[in-house]
């Protein structure tokens, strides 16, 4: 275990009613502590990949668990491995960047470290992290954004050889949109106006409320369904409609959220994230539900299984416990528990909104 972990009194904050105890939360803490590297990496599990997303997303769970030393070693390894035109790399060998399994360059996959550090930020108050940190910000960002397509979807990656992906995935997009806010918020609080980003947030936005043919159709998948509510690109009565229209598409009541219709199988980290989602509409008591719903795919070592195959020959798949999944879970409860920096990210609050395109 390469954190500092203090046992249960460092996780009050994280109980929650059917979910969380605060000796349950301070083992799944514990948990993605133990398979975070001593160089601050943390892989899916040790011996998996990383991806820098997931990467990011365990991250924050440490921050919303008060393990800032453990989150600033992942931050200041996505800040030491970065490629020189501002990306990562999808896939590194248990955290190894010396082995990387994927040369692929996926735009929400790098735009994502400026929600962790603006996450972090937040937690912590650390003035000199966000000064560290800017500067891989920056790259990240302008990577991301070019390949942001004229109708202001942002284009999917770009491949080994350096060919850009233009076609767009709307749960990529979404993601995007939440993480060039938060860099927004990062340039503000640095006195470094980037008008150019306000701009793109405002055309990505127009694109995820108005132009559903720009991004390639992938609606059977349920974070297709809540992402662009998650991340902040769809609200108020919208918001409400598009949760209501797919409601029953996608739970499954006392099992958790399909990942994909109509597959038999429930998974814990999108489950988690309509929790958040449900949270950022007002929705609490059935994001707690939804929370509460998921803990059959707690393991007894306080980690979480990703996903239930809940017909034909049931069964816990893959067998695989993720610190993904394990941070998802943690966030959706930290939210719902009032954690400043976690609500202050999910919520919007301090978020520049950016500027909307004079076309439609």
């Amino acid at each position: 275990m390469t954190g500092l972990w203090r046992g249960p009194e460092r996780t009050e904050h994280l109980v929650l009613p059917g979910v969380l105890t605060s000796e349950e939360a301070a083992a799944t803490v514990a948990g993605i502590l133990a398979a975070q590297r001593e160089d601050g990496a943390i892989p899916w599990f040790r011996g998996h990949h990383l991806d820098p997303w997931d990467h990011t997303e365990a991250a924050m769970a440490l921050d919303a668990a008060g393990e800032h030393d453990a989150a600033a070693r992942a931050y200041a390894w996505l800040a030491a491995h970065q490629n020189t035109d501002g990306s990562w790399y999808a896939a590194y060998d248990d955290g190894d960047a010396e082995r990387v399994t994927d040369r692929g360059r996926e735009t929400n996959f790098c735009a994502y470290i400026a929600v962790g550090v603006w996450h972090h930020y937040l937690a912590t108050g650390d003035d000199a992290f966000i000064d560290r940190m800017w500067p891989a910000v920056y790259a990240a960002v302008e990577f991301v954004l070019g390949l942001q397509q004229p109708g202001g979807q942002i284009g999917w990656k770009r491949e080994e050889d350096g060919t850009a992906v233009n076609d767009a995935l709307l749960t990529g997009s979404s993601s995007i949109h939440q993480a060039l806010r938060c860099a927004l918020a990062i340039a503000e609080q640095r006195e470094e106006p980037q008008p150019d980003w306000e701009l793109a947030v405002g055309a990505l936005r127009h694109a995820i409320q108005r132009h559903p043919e720009r991004f390639l159709d992938k609606n059977r998948y349920s974070m297709d369904w809540y992402y662009p509510i998650l991340a902040g690109a769809v609200t108020g009565p919208e918001a409400k409609a598009r949760v209501e229209a797919d409601w029953d598409r996608f739970v499954v009541p006392g099992l958790g959220v399909r990942c994909i219709v109509p597959n038999p199988w429930v998974t814990g980290g999108e489950s988690c994230e309509l929790a958040l989602a449900l949270w950022v509409m007002g929705e609490s008591d059935r994001a707690l539900e939804i929370l509460q719903s998921i803990q059959h795919l707690r393991a007894p070592d306080g980690m979480y299984w990703t996903g239930y195959v809940f017909e034909g020959d049931r069964a816990i798949w893959p067998e695989e416990r993720t610190t993904w999944t394990a941070g998802s879970l943690l966030l959706a409860v930290a939210a719902l528990g009032g954690d400043e920096a976690t609500t202050a990210v999910f919520g919007g609050e301090r978020l520049p909104l950016g500027l909307d395109p004079d076309c439609c």
